[in-house]
């Protein structure tokens, strides 16, 4: 079997649901900054030369509807030759369109293409415009409907991940993320034509501005934290200060086979080595990772200890808090906290700081993990995130050297 290079992997900012700077700019207008990102950074390599575009949507409606993987494949001013499709996987949906490009190349199908993702939150709402839940089988077994923050409860609560916890994960994803930005280490951000609409002498006039970084960086004290309101259950441990961000945002990954890097005379970054995704509980859907990343070092015949660098999707602190209790990764001294130099975990923040715009997330946090491998020469990382409706996804990727 062939291998499956990355080649270029980008990502837009993640800005925050209706208050923030994208809440107004068209999804398509920034998936085609990340469609044109990954051409502009890739010398050589043109838009013809692109046979297909895959993109992740968790919504894929409205304004991102219609099939965006074509659409933007027009708007961005790729040739009629270049094909396009959409994948919903909700949560993994962006790591699923690169996964199956990369294995469409693995098989042989195909030597040049881009796998991405994208959400805009604020133009199509989470549950879509129009959801329609079976009526006979939500009485039976609701819990595939069950909204996410309710999950993350489920999962504090039977497995004792105390709100102290919770907050101080939020705590220190915060603090990695405003570290980050101050030394610029989000380098795989392409900057965005962003839109906003003003009035003037009573005439609403559409302005235009370039935003370039992640806005929902907040950066907090745990007493800060602790004066939260619970925001799914009156009783309950999961505060806004502890999940992720609802937001905005586009990435995407030029994947080639390795006759076309030599084609081409590019220098990847990483191979993608495996994917996979495994199932768990609907109504404790944040466990995913738990059960995603075992089965894929058993794929791959590795153990934790092999892995380098980690991005695990902070849907929730409560259930990733657990998924890496459950792999052996909670060690917070040695491997996540903001103040150690030895941290391997969203090491420059995680979607409680830096935002999970749901189709978008895979593809995002795979342009960040291929950004910090690089500078970090790490051999191995894994991005792994929880699923709604009751799965796990996880990807393992080799630097070239």
């Amino acid at each position: 079997m062939r291998e499956a290079y990355i080649v270029t992997s980008v990502r837009t900012p993640g800005c925050r649901r209706g208050r923030g700077a994208f809440a107004t700019t068209r999804p398509e207008d920034l998936l085609k900054a990340a469609m044109n990102g990954v051409i502009d950074r890739t010398k050589g390599v043109e838009k013809k030369d692109i046979e297909d575009i895959l993109i992740g949507c968790a919504f894929p409606e409205a304004e991102q509807g219609l099939n965006i993987g074509r659409v933007i494949a027009q708007m961005a001013g790729f040739p009629d030759s270049t094909c396009g499709a959409t994948v919903n996987r909700f949560c993994s949906s962006g790591l699923e369109g690169i996964a199956l490009q990369a294995m469409r190349i693995m098989a042989g199908w195909c030597d040049v293409a881009i796998g991405g993702g994208l959400e805009s939150m604020s133009l199509v709402p989470m549950g879509g415009n129009l959801p329609r839940p079976h009526p006979e089988w939500a009485k039976e077994n609701p819990d595939v409907y069950i909204s996410m923050g309710m999950t993350a409860e489920n999962v504090a609560n039977r497995y004792k991940i105390t709100r102290e916890m919770q907050d101080e994960f939020g705590f220190h994803s915060q603090a990695k993320a405003a570290a980050a930005q101050k030394n610029k280490r989000f380098k795989e951000i392409v900057p965005v034509e962003a839109v906003r609409f003003k009035e003037k002498n009573g005439i609403t006039v559409k302005e235009t501005f370039i935003q370039d970084f992640d806005d929902g960086v907040r950066p907090t004290t745990m007493e800060g934290l602790t004066k939260l309101r619970p925001a799914f259950a009156a009783m309950g441990s999961v505060t806004a200060g502890n999940s992720s961000q609802t937001t905005d945002g586009a990435a995407a990954t030029l994947v080639m086979s390795g006759e076309a890097v030599k084609k081409f005379g590019v220098k990847p970054i990483a191979k993608i080595k495996a994917y996979v995704v495994a199932g768990c509980r609907s109504d404790e859907m944040g466990v995913g990772p738990a059960y995603a990343i075992p089965k894929l070092l058993k794929v791959a015949g590795m153990k934790v200890s092999d892995i380098n660098l980690w991005e695990v999707n902070e849907a929730f602190a409560s259930q990733c808090i657990y998924s890496l209790q459950q792999i052996g990764l909670y060690d917070k001294k040695e491997l996540w906290l903001s103040d150690s130099d030895k941290r391997i975990i969203n090491v420059n923040g995680g979607a409680i700081a830096l935002g999970h715009p749901l189709g978008c997330t895979g593809a995002k946090l795979c342009a960040q993990l291929m950004t910090e491998m690089q500078a970090r020469g790490a051999k191995y990382g894994v991005e792994s995130m929880c699923i709604g409706g009751g799965m796990g996804a996880a990807a393992l990727f080799e630097l070239c050297d």
